[in-house]
């Protein structure tokens, strides 16, 4: 299913994806070293709550988990790199920290995911990932407008990202959004250009680069969600929901505050 958003909903929108991406902020100012993951998960529980959103996590049961999510936020560390369970682990200085949020307000919903690392540390390979995953979804959001195709803004994502020397997954990536958090079309990391559905206004996407330092491969934890590289290595993921609107592409998901 792909949705075309009328003006009322692209508000509520808008709303949704400031409340996402505030939360993530908050977030990222308590997630400290010594921090539990469980500690960030609760945090998000409440936060949605306050804002009177929805989770689009905790219930989530689609083919690829293994049952319900059952927590409220998606917590990867190190060589973790998508739908991240949290769980009982103390966050180390120098830690690569992924959260990745979806919620639902008024009917409509909004994802977006930060990369961070943890304390004072700040090592290369890490910072390098980061920065990376952050110039491609820039460049992916610059190739969206009306009139491009879906295949622009993937070529867009896997120039930055093959160029910074990563090798590109397309098991998973970005997609549509809107009254449900997982829609059509699919947006691969890397593609051609010219090619896929042709971009209209009221179209809402998640863009989501991801990328793992050495390996285009990925692993199930044990818990049935957590996905992580094949050889350990660390990962780096970061998301905007945008619009598409007569001039361009609109962020949603940018902090009302810092």
């Amino acid at each position: 299913m792909i949705e075309i958003l009328n003006p009322t909903e692209l508000a509520q929108a808008k709303e949704t994806g400031a409340v996402v991406a505030d939360i993530l902020q908050a977030l990222k100012r308590r997630s400290t070293v010594g921090t539990s993951l469980l500690d960030i998960d609760r945090w998000a529980k409440t936060m949605i709550g306050e804002a009177g959103a929805l989770s689009c996590y905790v219930d989530y049961e689609p083919s690829f988990g293994r049952g319900p999510f059952g927590h409220y936020i998606c917590t990867a560390v190190n060589d973790a790199v998508l739908h991240g369970r949290p769980y009982d682990y103390a966050l180390a200085d120098g830690d690569l920290l992924t959260l990745d949020l979806a919620v639902s307000k008024g009917g409509v919903a909004a994802d977006a995911a930060i990369s961070f690392i943890v304390g004072d540390a700040e090592p290369p390979e890490s910072v390098a990932m980061i920065d990376a995953t952050e110039r491609a979804l820039a460049a992916g959001i610059a190739a969206a407008g009306p009139g491009a195709r879906i295949g622009d803004i993937s070529h867009a994502i896997g120039t930055v990202l093959g160029a910074a020397g990563y090798e590109i997954s397309t098991e998973f990536g970005g997609h549509g959004i809107g009254s449900t958090m997982h829609q059509d079309p699919h947006i691969a990391n890397t593609g051609r250009p010219g090619r896929g559905y042709k971009l209209r206004p009221g179209l809402l996407l998640a863009l989501e680069p991801w990328i793992m330092a050495d390996t285009a491969e990925l692993v199930t934890d044990a818990d049935g969600w957590t996905l992580r590289s094949a050889t350990g290595c660390r990962t780096a993921h970061s998301e905007h929901t945008i619009a598409i609107t007569d001039d361009g592409a609109d962020i949603l998901t940018l902090p009302t505050q810092e």
